[in-house]
């Protein structure tokens, strides 16, 4: 067992969700600790190479998911996860296996896992299995869900395409988009990269990845916020809410707009939508 807790624990955001990687093929579970670790909001706290070791790490370690390999020397992956749960642990696992026999894979969604990915795959899909884990991970870190839907999104594992776009960028989540759109529609006026980050969970640089995404393909506005010192916040609307008139939503990428004390210092903004120097 191969513990990389300490290595990142000074530095690693305080609310990451820990990982640990279960593959008896050494190699290819350093492979998937890196994959892991390119992954905004998650950290690799260890490797196991048996199932023995898994439920020792998983005591010691207590991460919030484990990758787990199904082809295991000592135990049966499947087998782990009962003596999990028989010792008290909570912690959600991830099926990464090569094994297809759909008994198998019944047996896993019996067993409760949260997602199951057929080797072999590339870092991209595996991103992509990890930001949607973390979206319904963070709906049910309230008290209460707020409604049927997400109750349908945590069970279903899914949700309904982004009306945003007809297709996402490589390693955009549909998940994670629908939920920052979500956010955009519900708030007061405009987001932040940062405000739009606490409200859904996700780090601030996959916020500011969405949010951009939607301004390019016209889907939300952006304005420039300038404070006393320092760069301007920019601050995204979306566009089309109740009260939008449709030959508001532009055909193409608006001009971001000035607003603050830069706004007041130059005038406003000069025909053609740019700012005064």
């Amino acid at each position: 067992m191969t513990s990389t807790h300490g290595e990142h624990a000074g530095s690693a955001r305080a609310d990451a969700i820990d990982v640990l990687v279960v593959d008896d093929d050494f190699m290819v579970a350093r492979v998937h600790r890196a994959f892991v670790e390119r992954v905004e909001g998650f950290r690799a706290v260890g490797v196991a190479g048996t199932g023995e070791q898994a439920v020792a790490a998983v005591d010691d370690l207590r991460p919030d998911l484990v990758l787990l390999d199904l082809y295991l020397p000592d135990l049966f992956g499947l087998d782990v996860i009962p003596r999990l749960r028989s010792a008290g642990h909570d912690c959600d696992v991830m099926v990464i296996s090569a094994a297809r026999e759909a008994d198998t894979v019944r047996g896993a969604v019996r067993q409760g896992v949260v997602d199951y990915l057929l080797k072999p795959f590339g870092s991209e899909d595996l991103r992509a299995r990890l930001e949607r884990y973390a979206v319904r991970r963070g709906l049910l870190l309230g008290a209460v869900v707020r409604g049927q839907a997400d109750v349908d999104r945590v069970l279903a594992g899914a949700t309904v395409p982004v009306a945003t776009a007809p297709a996402l960028p490589k390693g955009m989540s549909v998940e994670t988009a629908e939920l920052v759109e979500r956010t955009l529609r519900e708030a007061d006026g405009t987001l932040s990269a940062t405000e739009c980050a606490a409200l859904t969970g996700v780090s601030r640089v996959s916020a500011r990845r969405y949010l951009e995404h939607f301004h390019t393909v016209g889907r939300a506005e952006v304005s420039l916020r300038y404070g006393a010192a320092g760069r301007p916040e920019r601050r995204y609307r979306l566009l089309g809410l109740p009260g939008d008139r449709p030959d508001r939503v532009p055909r193409k990428q608006p001009e971001p707009q000035i607003v603050g004390q830069a706004a007041g210092r130059t005038g406003g903004r000069r025909p053609g939508g740019g700012a005064r120097a």
